[in-house]
């Protein structure tokens, strides 16, 4: 009987933990996208004390420790951001955000060590490819983040938002020319082939393209998630826009809208609200709550489902 309740306690607490870490993660990038730099370190920290494993949050925390002016403990993380699998120098060199760390004898060594791993690994890569995919990968990105930069600056219905839309539109067409005619020659390149960027850039794309496109490749994409060359968590988000395009209900949650009148975001309609966290988990994705704090909306599941018939009468408009 002790030994049960004991295990008991160990997973309850093994539950908190993993909720303290994420919450304090989302604190942390919420605290860097609003430019407060010591608080967003701060955080880490705090995290880091619970759980030390994730490379993507290692690196996020080197770049928030790094602009709040804390080169030494920058390096700590991003060393362990390597340590934990973390291979992507071309941005590592790139980032702004690390530029004051570039003088740094720690920098160069961690440079030069990484790009030893990364020679090893990429050793059998389709390189031509790699170096295809990664240029799509730039281009389908770069507008993307001026145009979510243009909506914060200008607001959402401002003639520079248009016309960056419209350009975004052209630079899609082009680049899913590119794309289709890589799956349809290789299939759907694993990380493997040409690493975990250019792996996503095949994604990336086609969650940008037309729903018949979509539903072309959707398929492919589910047999790739089966032989590990495409991650579930990307998959769930094609999933839930092409239930939606296709006038149904979006299972995971990732597709969120926009009201004009009131100026706020809002989760597009979901079916089962109440166990939507358990079919995130599944394919790799964090709690709904914590996902949608990035555009300011509070999950509350109760009031998400009275509000649900309004969504729906909204979304067939």
């Amino acid at each position: 009987m002790k030994k049960t309740f004991l295990a008991l306690l160990l997973f309850i607490s093994s539950f908190i933990n993993a909720q303290d870490y994420k919450s304090l993660i989302a604190e942390a990038d919420k605290f860097y996208n609003d430019s407060n730099y010591t608080e967003s370190t701060s955080k880490y920290k705090s995290a880091f004390k619970i759980e030390s494993k994730s490379p993507s949050d290692f690196y996020n925390a080197a770049c928030a420790a790094a602009l709040a002016g804390e080169k030494d403990l920058s390096l700590e993380w991003l060393n362990s951001a390597f340590k934990n699998g973390w291979l992507n120098i071309k941005h590592l060199k790139t980032d702004s955000d690390l530029s004051s760390l570039h003088e740094e004898k720690k920098w160069q060594e961690l440079v030069t060590a990484m790009q030893s791993a990364v020679d090893k690994k990429e050793a059998n890569y389709n390189k031509p490819l790699q170096a295809e995919l990664l240029a799509i990968f730039d281009d389908d990105q770069n507008i993307r983040n001026q145009y979510v930069s243009a909506q914060k600056e200008y607001g959402h219905q401002s003639k520079i938002v248009d016309s960056l839309g419209e350009i975004m539109i052209v630079k899609d067409s082009i680049n899913l020319i590119k794309v289709t005619g890589i799956l349809d020659k290789y299939g759907w390149v694993g990380s493997d082939k040409v690493g975990g960027q250019a792996n996503q850039t095949l994604f990336l794309v086609i969650q940008h393209s037309d729903l018949a496109t979509q539903q072309k490749y959707l398929p492919m994409m589910r047999e790739a998630v089966k032989n590990k060359n495409a991650s579930g968590s990307s998959l769930a988000l094609l999933e839930d826009r092409v239930a939606l395009r296709e006038g149904k209900h979006q299972i995971y949650g990732s597709q969120i809208g926009y009201d004009d009148d009131s100026h706020k975001s809002y989760v597009l309609p979901l079916q089962d609200p109440d166990h939507v966290d358990e079919r995130r988990a599944s394919v790799g994705l964090p709690p709904l709550a914590e996902y949608v704090k990035r555009w300011e909306i509070i999950w509350d599941v109760e009031a998400y489902k009275k509000a649900l018939p309004e969504l729906e009468a909204k979304q067939k408009k």
